[in-house]
C-alpha cells in the first residue's frame, strides 16, 4: 500500500512539473512559430505552419537597424555588468573587512535602494543625465546603473563566509587589501560571482523603460525598445514582431544553455541566503 501510495505521490509530482515545464515552454514555441507563419496564418490556431517562410525576419530585419540595435544592447548589458561587477565587490570587501561608525547604516541605506521602485527615481536621473547632455547617448544608458545593491547584498554574503583564515595568512605574508581582494576572495569567489554577473547581463539585456525614456533615435536605442516598432494604434505586425521577439531572446537563450547551472546556482545561492 505504501509502495501504490509513494508511487502515486511521485506521479503527481511529475505530472505537475511536466505541466510546469509545457507552460514555460509553450510561448516561446509559439513565438518561434508566430515568426515563421505567412501574414495570412499569423492569428490561426495551428500548432504548425502550414507554410513556412522566413518573410517576417527579411521584414524585422529591414524595418529597423536591428545589428546596430544587437550591438548597443551587447555593449550596454556588458558595460553595466561589468560596472556593477566592480562596484559591488569594492563594497562588499568594505563592509566585510571594515567595521567603521555608520557602516551598519549605509549597508542598511543600499540595501533598502534595492526596495525602492525604478519609477521614484527616475525623474532625478532624467534630470540628471540630461542636464550632462547624455540624453540619446549610450552613456546615458550606463551611467545610471553602474551599481547595484542586489549585487552588493549578494556578494556581501559571499565575502562574509569566505575563512578568515585565509585572509589573515595573507595578511602575514605582507599582502596589502587590494591583493588580499583580487589575489585571494576573487579567485577563490569566481563562482559566486559569475553567477551574479549572468543575472546582471540578463536584467541589463532586457531593460525596456530606461531605453525608452532617455533615447530618441533609433541608432542610439537597444533592441528591446526597437521590438516596439512593431506596434501601432492601427495594427501591429505580429509576423516581424515574433520575428525580432526571436532575434533578439537568442543572446539570452545562448547564454543560459551554455551557463544554466551557473544561472541554477546563482538562484539557489540567493534563495539559502
Amino acid at each position: 500500500m505504501s509502495l501504490k501510495k509513494w508511487t502515486f505521490t511521485a506521479f503527481l509530482k511529475h505530472a505537475l512539473l511536466i505541466a510546469l515545464c509545457f507552460l514555460s515552454v509553450f510561448p516561446l514555441y509559439w513565438m518561434i512559430n508566430t515568426s515563421l507563419k505567412p501574414e495570412g496564418e499569423v492569428f490561426s490556431a495551428a500548432l504548425w505552419p502550414t507554410h513556412w517562410t522566413l518573410d517576417n525576419y527579411v521584414q524585422a530585419w529591414s524595418s529597423i537597424p536591428m545589428m546596430r540595435m544587437i550591438s548597443n544592447s551587447l555593449l550596454v548589458a556588458i558595460a553595466q555588468t561589468v560596472a556593477q561587477v566592480f562596484t559591488s565587490i569594492l563594497a562588499a570587501y568594505a563592509f566585510t573587512r571594515w567595521s567603521f561608525r555608520g557602516s551598519n547604516l549605509i549597508y542598511g541605506l543600499i540595501a533598502l535602494t534595492w526596495l525602492v521602485p525604478f519609477q521614484v527615481i527616475m525623474i532625478p536621473n532624467y534630470v540628471v543625465i540630461s542636464e550632462m547632455g547624455w540624453r540619446d547617448t549610450l552613456m546615458g544608458l550606463i551611467v545610471p546603473n553602474v551599481a547595484s545593491a542586489f549585487a552588493v547584498m549578494q556578494l556581501y554574503n559571499a565575502f562574509k563566509a569566505f575563512p578568515k583564515t585565509l585572509i589573515e595568512a595573507a595578511r602575514l605574508d605582507g599582502a596589502s587589501d587590494w591583493s588580499v581582494l583580487w589575489r585571494t576572495i576573487f579567485p577563490n569567489l569566481k563562482a559566486s560571482i559569475a553567477s551574479i554577473s549572468i543575472l546582471l547581463f540578463i536584467t541589463a539585456w532586457n531593460d525596456y523603460f530606461w531605453p525608452l525614456l532617455v533615447t530618441n533615435k533609433m541608432e542610439n536605442s537597444t533592441m528591446q525598445k526597437g521590438l516596439q516598432m512593431f506596434m501601432s494604434s492601427d495594427a501591429n505586425l505580429w509576423g516581424p514582431l515574433m520575428a525580432a521577439t526571436t532575434i533578439a531572446s537568442l543572446p539570452v537563450l545562448i547564454i543560459y544553455l551554455v551557463l544554466q547551472r551557473q544561472i541554477i546556482d546563482s538562484f539557489v545561492k540567493g534563495g539559502l541566503r
